[in-house]
């Protein structure tokens, strides 16, 4: 007997959801077949059988919460060599007499078999929202590598019925006499959905992030003039060179990890009493993904070059997307960066992702009139925001942390210069 028991999940993941059982008790699995698909705060992961056998029982079920190293089920691993069934001696069966075909019979065409709904590639929570609406997954059509909940809800919509067509031959029926026209109620109905565990994690990590730290923020503008200069210059050259658009994420990791190198607080953290000061650079980009905000992490930010960022940030989007980020993808980092302006965001206030002490936000690029040596010029600038704990941080290194952002933004030169 062999017990299948929730894998190690991550740096500070402990808990995970049982979202969908892909094998049943009693089913014959063979070594690497997927059983159980759990949910996590980070990602979603499938825990696999490592030797072939018969789940013999299974301890948790869907929508139960587990812990590292609970046991899920058993496997009854004793049985993974035996055949399905004891097959017949070769001699001792009688072949079948043949058949012959009935003359200029049509051959009957093959139907090809219908996909086993646990063969097909959804997210669990896709597959819990499929059973709560009662669809049918196979008949979703997803609109990637994975079936997501947008693409269950989207087939629970139902179609608009056409239109009924007037009989010619019938008169018209009369309208109806003219009264007062019932208010309409409109639709009242409610939908009673539990928290995924991403989303039950970040409700958890927001308010702790406002009640174990001394949170506040500052704020500044960035005349963006020149970084749009330049990327007008190169997008070309630089998307036939390396296969990517060159964006403004790149700028501002490059400019964070400048103003982090001149102010080490903000790229720190506190552990008891003391500081842990850290000399690599790991980043945060925060990505809007199915079921809550994921941040993947650029290691060694520092090192690496502006295509190199623009690559990764692309792969992060793309993962995040069809929910194929790993843990490894999202552990750690020192600071972070998140990007309200993608969905429209003028201004806003990021919270900190502990234990980190830092965290900037950028915004959309908008213009407006601004003076420039005495005369009122168009711009396009952006407001960016730093929050930081005052815990560590002082308001005096934070307002200087993002004039130093913006000094490196609106002359990009200087990141080359300065290294």
């Amino acid at each position: 007997m062999q017990n299948i028991v929730v894998p190690e999940l991550g740096e500070s993941v402990v808990e995970a959801r049982v979202a969908k059982w892909l094998k049943r008790a009693g089913d014959r699995v063979s070594a690497g077949d997927a059983l159980v698909e759990l949910e996590t705060e980070k990602i979603d992961l499938e825990v696999s059988a490592d030797r072939a056998g018969i789940l013999q029982t299974i301890a948790h079920q869907e929508g139960a919460d587990v812990k590292v190293g609970e046991v899920l089920a058993v496997l009854d691993d004793s049985a993974g060599a035996a055949a399905p069934a004891e097959a017949a001696p070769a001699a001792l069966v009688a072949p079948a007499a043949p058949v012959a075909p009935a003359p200029n019979a049509p051959a009957a065409p093959i139907a090809p078999a219908a996909p086993h709904v646990e063969d097909i590639r959804a997210t669990p929570t896709a597959r819990n929202v499929a059973r709560a609406h009662d669809v049918r997954l196979e008949a979703v059509q997803p609109t990637g590598p994975r079936v997501t909940k947008q693409d269950v809800l989207r087939a629970t919509a139902p179609a608009s019925a056409p239109a009924a067509k007037q009989d010619p031959a019938r008169p018209a029926a009369p309208a109806p006499a003219r009264g007062p026209s019932p208010v309409p109620s409109g639709d009242r109905t409610e939908t009673r959905e539990r928290m995924s565990k991403r989303r039950a994690t970040i409700a958890r990590r927001l308010v702790e992030a406002q009640r174990t730290a001394a949170m506040l923020t500052t704020f500044n503008e960035v005349d963006m003039t020149n970084v749009m200069a330049l990327r007008a210059r190169r997008k070309e050259a630089f998307q036939k060179t390396h296969g990517v658009g060159l964006g403004i994420a790149s700028f501002f990791v490059k400019a964070a990890v400048g103003a982090l190198k001149a102010f080490p607080a903000i790229n720190a953290e506190i552990q008891g009493d003391e500081i842990v000061y850290k000399h690599y650079f790991d980043i945060g980009m925060a990505v809007g993904a199915e079921g809550g905000l994921v941040v993947p992490v650029l290691r060694d930010a520092d090192r690496m070059s502006f295509a190199q960022i623009e690559l990764a940030i692309r792969d992060f989007a793309a993962r995040a997307g069809n929910g194929s980020l790993t843990l490894e993808d999202l552990k750690g980092g020192t600071f972070t960066i998140t990007n309200g302006g993608v969905f429209g965001s003028l201004m806003s206030t990021p919270i900190l992702n502990p234990p980190q002490v830092g965290i900037l936000g950028l915004h959309k690029i908008a213009e407006r009139p601004i003076v420039v040596n005495g005369q009122v010029v168009v711009r396009p600038m952006m407001y960016v925001a730093l929050s930081y704990d005052h815990r560590l941080v002082d308001g005096r290194e934070a307002v200087q942390f993002l004039v130093r952002i913006k000094d490196l933004i609106e002359d990009p030169a200087l990141m080359v210069v300065e290294g």
